[in-house]
């Protein structure tokens, strides 16, 4: 029955449906991804443990270039209009380029840092998923146990789930996506080798309140399907704009839906996730979901309102409204209570939810473009900050309480200079990709008459600035303690990967033009 269904949908009588055409140049990083996912972890079953980190390693190096290079050569010739793909499935269009180069660039540089052995000896993951919580390893033994290599092929299905979420073009796939990007990190959260406790309860805390968020979603694909008759976003889209069913399931579909989006996005009050599984996942993986999750959830939530419910967006534009101004000001005050550096910036994260949800409502082109643009600018300059949290370390592992930053200038100069600059660009400083990023979203919010709204975020970045200065003062005008935290030097993948995200917040703040160019070039979604 569901067969025949579908094919009825794509246009084909049940019982003589062909395969559907499939654009595979348009798909390949999408392939490249998931196929060294599932060579991966054929090669955990094979490869004896002392070879598995180094093989690892390579092949999802290999595998994001690969993708990159992929994308770069399919780009140089891509139509402007876009096109769809298995069935219309995949939408391969401007946006869902801008987004793939995006979270490419950004797994990259994740990457880097989930390979890195010497800042935490033997790597950040405990060595067997089966060590009991509180077994302590010394330096000898982590590093003849090394690290759980499985973290790798994980990682990269997380990755093409993320890809495939931003270019989904029905409810359905998307929904698939949603679960291939979630259950890996799931299980990544739960990874780490100091403080096994509080990442083994960071894992389920994700797993329950996602399973829940997914259910969200699914109820409401459900009764979408049972409005339109589709679960494609084009034919939602023909249905909202003109049907005489009851409004009541168009609503309350995208209500649900809308919940298990700003989910994902760690937008308020949908946020009580984020700063216990920041705090207790693996510094890494934190860095991987603050970056990449956070631009899947938003590229698919602009395609779900721009290209589904742009014609009803007088019915729940208001509510959106309330929930932006709601997750700012959740961020930034609760943000000014935290002792916890990585609870700090999650708090710091779900303010920057609220803005990047200003220019999501927007719909307009500015809104879009702006709305990535802000992803790119956010993800790489947060990707860096979680790497020289890293760094600052004490006996137990990460000194991450913000007492032990005391002084931290007169111990690492470089290291403070870092991360003060960083957080100037979280605040969102003149030349920095932070200014540049609110600057273009509050912009496209002025033109579609949202100057209420801006007032508001300006007033809740002016109070997140604090809890940025807070750090920078401590780091700068307190003296550090005599046993006070040491700062590691970093291995050559965590390096690599702070010059990358500092390189390009430096870049994104001076030259910003090309960038937004090509987050404006071209037309839109194509459906």
């Amino acid at each position: 029955m569901l067969t025949s269904g579908l094919l009825a949908q794509q246009g084909q009588p049940p019982g003589q449906g062909g395969a559907p055409e499939i654009d595979y140049l348009a798909i390949l990083p999408i392939i490249i991804i998931f196929g060294a996912a599932a060579v991966g972890v054929l090669l955990e079953a094979v490869l004896p443990k002392h070879q598995r980190w180094s093989v690892q390693v390579g092949l999802s190096i290999l595998a994001i270039v690969g993708a990159g290079l992929a994308f770069a050569y399919y780009v140089s010739d891509a139509p402007t209009e876009g096109i769809t793909t298995i069935a219309g499935a995949l939408s391969i269009d401007q946006p869902a380029l801008f987004l793939w180069g995006t979270l490419l660039a950004l797994g990259f540089g994740s990457i880097l840092l989930i390979a890195d052995r010497s800042v935490e000896p033997g790597g950040a993951f405990v060595a067997e998923a089966a060590i009991r919580p509180g077994t302590v390893q010394d330096r000898a033994q982590a590093q003849t146990t090394g690290m759980q290599t499985e973290v790798f092929p994980l990682a990269l299905f997380a990755l093409g789930g993320m890809m495939t979420f931003c270019a989904a073009n029905d409810l359905l796939t998307m929904f698939i996506a949603l679960e291939v990007l979630s259950l890996p990190l799931y299980l990544l959260c739960g990874l780490a080798r100091r403080r096994r406790l509080l990442s083994q309860e960071a894992a389920v805390k994700y797993f329950l309140l996602g399973a829940f968020a997914s259910a969200f979603f699914l109820y409401g694909l459900a009764l979408l399907y049972g409005y339109a008759g589709s679960v494609k976003l084009a034919d939602i889209a023909t249905a909202a704009a003109g049907t005489d069913r009851s409004d009541a399931l168009l609503f309350g579909g995208l209500g649900l839906l809308v919940v298990g989006l700003l989910f994902k996005g760690s937008v308020g009050p949908f946020h009580t996730w984020t700063p216990d599984v920041y705090q207790g996942a693996p510094t890494p993986v934190t860095a991987f979901m603050a970056a990449c999750t956070k631009v899947a959830a938003f590229g698919g939530m602009l395609r779900v309102l721009t290209v589904a419910f742009e014609s009803t967006s007088w019915e729940w534009r208001g509510v959106l409204w309330g929930v932006a101004i709601v997750s700012m000001v959740i961020g930034a005050i609760l943000g000014l209570t935290q002792t916890d550096v990585k609870r700090m910036i999650a708090y710091s994260s779900i303010a920057h939810a609220g803005f990047l949800l200003i220019g999501t409502i927007a719909l307009t082109d500015q809104g879009v473009s702006a709305t990535m643009f802000y992803l790119l600018a956010y993800g790489f300059t947060t990707l860096a900050a979680f790497g020289v949290v890293s760094l600052v370390r004490d006996s137990s592992g990460e000194a991450t309480h913000l007492s032990q930053w005391a002084g931290l200038a007169k111990r690492s100069p470089l290291i403070a200079a870092v991360f003060t600059f960083l957080l100037l660009a979280l605040t969102g400083i003149p030349l920095t990709s932070g200014f540049v990023g609110k600057f273009v979203v509050f912009s496209a919010a002025i033109e579609d008459g949202m100057a209420p709204l801006v007032v508001i975020a300006l007033v809740a970045s002016a109070v997140a600035a604090f809890f940025y200065l807070r750090v920078i003062v401590l780091m700068y005008f307190s003296e550090p303690a005599e046993d006070g935290p040491t700062v590691s030097v970093p291995g050559t993948f965590t390096t690599a990967a702070i010059t990358l995200g500092v390189a390009v917040t430096v870049l994104l703040g001076v030259l910003p033009t090309v960038v937004l160019d090509w987050a404006t070039a071209g037309g839109g979604f194509a459906s």
